[in-house]
């Protein structure tokens, strides 16, 4: 197993890094255009290893002829949020960001699965798929799995509890309009509406919307990187085990919720050839109209693209 991690930054190199912690490649490959950061970061992940008692080879490199026949790229390479910058602020910088990171990986490695994780995510990983050619199957982004940990986390903060013991969904874009699914959660099998009064529902929605941005705000001069590389990892995991976990990503629909040529999130089976099923759940009628607006806020964003 050959993994590779484009962006070295700290999205990258603390995704990097677990991948090596983890243990769940043969080969983990650091790409980044900036000269000596990937080489550094890779060698000195590379001299954790005997300590770590992890046999994985780490190579840091500007090009991308030391990725070539990869079977998973992660992408995470682009400039991060600053405060007062929304994701869509993002979008025609990264945009050209994504789109050469992806072509070269392709081209290198046409037998990849990609999995996204720049932001504005759900429009970077369309970039992703249009310039790959690949399956939409093979192309998918990291964003589900992130919401819903925090979503899960601000209810574990709320109740006292395990975070072990929550388990939540979040659906739709990964920006302000995303859906998180106050039904579909449970701590411990119990629906959180039958645990916390509506008010304090609506109070962590907003929050989970607002959680990139919050780390932001803290941050000052970067963006969440502990939490994001966690998920991403997760998605990995699921596929180089073939877990076949059900986890909410970035799929590029083709009908499923009666949405067309966009990517959502929705739940899917991620298994060793990526996404092996998308599960459509029942939603009522404001879940779904929220979900449907969620998706054309990214379709909006697509549409402004210029590939």
């Amino acid at each position: 197993m050959k993994i590779t991690v484009i962006g070295a930054g700290n999205v990258g190199a603390t995704t990097a890094q677990r991948l090596v912690d983890r243990e769940l490649a043969n080969e983990v490959v650091l790409v980044d255009v900036l000269e000596g950061i990937p080489q550094g970061k890779a060698l000195d992940m590379f001299e954790s290893t005997p300590v770590e008692k992890t046999d994985v080879r780490v190579v840091g490199t500007n090009g991308y002829d030391e990725t070539a026949n990869s079977d998973i790229v992660v992408i995470t390479a682009g400039i991060a949020r600053k405060p007062g910058m929304s994701r869509d602020d993002l979008m025609n910088t990264n945009s050209g960001i994504v789109k050469s990171c992806a072509e070269a990986a392709a081209a290198k490695s046409p037998k990849a699965i990609i999995v996204v994780v720049s932001n504005p995510l759900d429009v970077m990983t369309y970039v992703a798929f249009k310039v790959s050619g690949f399956e939409r199957h093979r192309v998918f982004g990291m964003a589900g799995v992130l919401d819903t940990a925090r979503f899960r986390s601000f209810i574990a903060m709320e109740l006292n509890v395990s975070v072990e013991d929550v388990s939540a969904f979040v659906l739709g874009g990964h920006g302000d309009s995303m859906v998180p699914l106050p039904r579909y959660s449970t701590v411990a099998g119990i629906p959180i509406t039958e645990l916390l009064p509506q008010a304090t529902i609506d109070r962590l929605v907003k929050r989970t919307r607002d959680g990139g941005i919050e780390i932001v705000n803290y941050l000052k001069t970067g963006s969440a990187y502990y939490a994001p590389s966690s998920a991403a990892v997760q998605m990995v995991e699921s596929i180089v085990k073939d877990k076949k976990r059900i986890l909410p990503c970035a799929a590029y629909l083709q009908g499923e919720y009666g949405l067309q040529d966009t990517y959502a999130g929705v739940p899917v089976k991620l298994g060793r050839k990526g996404i092996e099923e998308i599960i459509q759940i029942r939603l009522n009628p404001d879940e779904q109209a929220a979900l449907v607006k969620s998706a054309n806020d990214v379709s909006a964003q697509i549409a402004k693209l210029k590939l």
